[in-house]
């Protein structure tokens, strides 16, 4: 009995000591945990990473066929084509509709990219390539509920395949919606990122303010140095049939 209680003794001293070890050689050779905040820094520069090619690849897409249009119209071509662009974007002249295909600089889509998804950490940009917070009214259509809900009833945004996905129907958007006819017609024949944000007080409920942040936020970011386009001379829009 006396050498059963013996052993027994060895081996629990065995087993412990092999724990003990097992536990600090884990201890001195475990990876360091990633911080669960990355910094300020980091943060923007992964947005500049993934949203400036997108931005840029959709805006070039845009301008490339404003000039096609613009072309059309000026020689007064393909006029089957024009009719039937107008139609989609509620022109009743070749200038609306020039005013509506003309792309916004890449300054004012990248520094509201960063407002409305907080630099690309927002659930609506990780979950559904949601960059602008652009809202879903189409029950048959790819989208995620918010979190708040809004006269109690649930506040729906689109879901993309990816970013460049939603920074084109971004920009239709604003092409389309009638809360920015001001601004598409301002910025058919300006290109300045400083004056044309003015004309969006009505992207956001902090109306004239928030065309101020958005002002404050390419400024701060240097997000002109992206643009395109900004010396070019006026555009004509003197036809109008």
């Amino acid at each position: 009995i006396m050498k059963f209680i013996l052993t027994s003794i060895i081996l629990f001293s065995i087993i412990l000591l092999g724990a003990c070890s097992d536990k600090n050689s884990s201890s001195k050779n475990s990876v360091t945990p990633a911080p669960s905040k990355i910094t300020v820094q980091d943060k923007k520069q992964r947005f500049r990473e993934l949203l400036v090619p997108a931005v840029t690849k959709a805006y070039n897409r845009l301008y490339k066929r404003y000039i096609e249009v613009k072309n059309k119209i000026e020689q007064k071509r393909d006029g089957t084509r024009i009719t039937l662009l107008k139609k989609e974007y509620k022109a009743s002249s070749d200038q609306e509709l020039l005013a509506a295909l003309k792309p916004h600089p890449i300054s004012i889509a990248l520094a509201q990219a960063a407002m409305e998804s907080a630099w690309g950490t927002s659930r609506f940009f990780r979950d559904a390539n949601n960059v602008f917070g652009v809202w879903s009214f189409d029950s048959n259509e790819p989208r995620i509920a918010a979190n708040q809900k809004r006269d109690n009833k649930t506040i729906w945004v689109k879901r993309y395949n990816d970013i460049t996905e939603s920074v084109l129907d971004y920009y239709r958007v604003i092409a389309k919606g009638d809360a920015f006819s001001a601004f598409r017609t301002l910025r058919l024949n300006n290109n300045d990122p400083f004056i044309l944000v003015s004309k969006l007080d009505r992207y956001s409920e902090r109306g004239s303010e928030y065309g101020k942040e958005l002002a404050a936020m390419i400024r701060f970011n240097k997000f002109d140095s992206y643009d395109q386009h900004s010396n070019q001379p006026v555009l004509s829009t003197t036809s109008n049939k």
